[in-house]
């Protein structure tokens, strides 16, 4: 057995998937449970907030409603980064602090701004005020579906194609225009 000893400022430093996988196993270790994500039960059934999955569509479609405001557009494609997995079925778990670190927002309450505002896009595009994009636990992480997870990812690399597309025809950048 081999055991490795961290300071706390080189945990701080690491790499989020490095930071989140140490969480994931001290978690495990101490035997804590997987993350609440069930909603109130004070609440009627039919009004429940309720994550829903979204599909690359749908996630074009939230895009498009929230494209004028730079931070909510920066915080949903943090969705498209590497996570954790929980749950049956999975959910990926997201820290709001590194949401914020890297949208370089002041502070945690601007990222569940742009959540709320990202909610408010979906559930406009379902037509169900109880739909939500996400969920969040008492621990500062955010979760949404896998399958959600995986059409913000697949939406940003069908972007980033497209962005690639001028450069590889030949085009001249901007700035060589001498």
């Amino acid at each position: 057995m081999l055991g490795i000893t961290l300071t706390i400022d080189q945990i701080r430093n690491a790499p989020p998937p490095v930071r989140q996988w140490i969480e994931k196993e001290v978690t495990a270790a101490l035997g804590l449970s997987e993350p609440p994500l069930a909603p109130s039960a004070t609440v009627e059934p039919s009004r429940q907030a309720h994550m829903v999955s979204c599909s690359v569509e749908d996630a074009e479609a939230i895009l498009a409603k929230i494209e004028a405001v730079l931070p909510a557009v920066n915080v949903f494609f943090e969705f498209g980064r590497p996570a954790i997995s929980y749950g049956n079925p999975p959910v990926m778990a997201f820290r709001l602090l590194d949401m914020m670190y890297h949208t370089r927002l002041d502070d945690v309450g601007q990222v569940v701004a742009c959540l709320e505002m990202i909610d408010e896009a979906l559930a406009t595009l379902r037509g169900d005020s109880s739909a939500r994009f996400c969920g969040f636990d008492h621990e500062g992480h955010c979760f949404i579906p896998a399958q959600t997870h995986e059409s913000i990812a697949a939406l940003w690399q069908k972007i980033a194609a497209r962005q690639q597309k001028p450069a590889q025809t030949g085009d001249r950048p901007l700035s060589s225009a001498a």
